[in-house]
């Protein structure tokens, strides 16, 4: 457990033993994430599914692993619900147990009832002024999943209409996909 308001170091967020909370490092801070809920958890587990299947011999997809960015000029881990780095950024060989050391190609967030498009798209913005190429912002209540890209523009996917992306070549998903696999409609 980490006291509100206590400043850390990178070094020392970084070396915070594991716990039932999982903490974002944002403004030297410990932030907690948002606890997820069974479509959080279910969306998590379809798209690390889906992914994992497509990323053979180009990757690796993790859910819940800490990236050291740099946001603002200032230390920044924050954990995205889903991530791939492609063996270029990161290569197969590497082995560590320790936070993903490079800015990914892609995150994905995953909507919670209590968080807005808005804090997404701000926090997309981050993402991108730290290296990461692709953000997709799963919403569970609309059934979609927005691609942001790093020129500020964005695209709303619903249904079957696939998400097609040089940076993932391959990829074929839709939302429908993700969202029948996780078993939501």
């Amino acid at each position: 457990m980490v006291d509100a308001g206590t400043k850390l170091t990178l070094e020392e967020f970084l070396a915070l033993p594991e716990a039932d909370i999982n903490y974002e490092f944002v403004n030297g801070q410990a932030v907690p994430k948002v606890s997820p809920k069974e479509f959080h958890s279910m969306l998590t587990f379809a798209l690390t599914t889906l992914l994992t299947q497509w990323s053979k011999q180009r990757g690796r997809v993790r859910l819940e692993w800490a990236i050291t960015l740099k946001r603002q000029g200032e230390d920044w881990a924050p954990i995205p619900d889903v991530t791939y780095i492609s063996y270029e950024r990161l290569p197969a060989s590497r082995k560590r147990n320790e936070a993903c050391p490079v800015p990914p190609e892609l995150v994905i967030e995953i909507i919670s009832p209590d968080q807005t498009i808005k804090d997404f798209a701000d926090k997309a913005k981050d993402y991108f002024d730290a290296g990461v190429l692709r953000v997709w912002i799963v919403d569970p209540v609309a059934i979609s999943i927005i691609v942001f890209y790093p020129n500020g523009s964005n695209k709303i996917y619903t249904d079957t209409t696939p998400i097609l992306d040089a940076l993932l070549p391959g990829l074929e998903l839709t939302a429908r996909q993700v969202f029948e696999e996780a078993e939501l409609i």
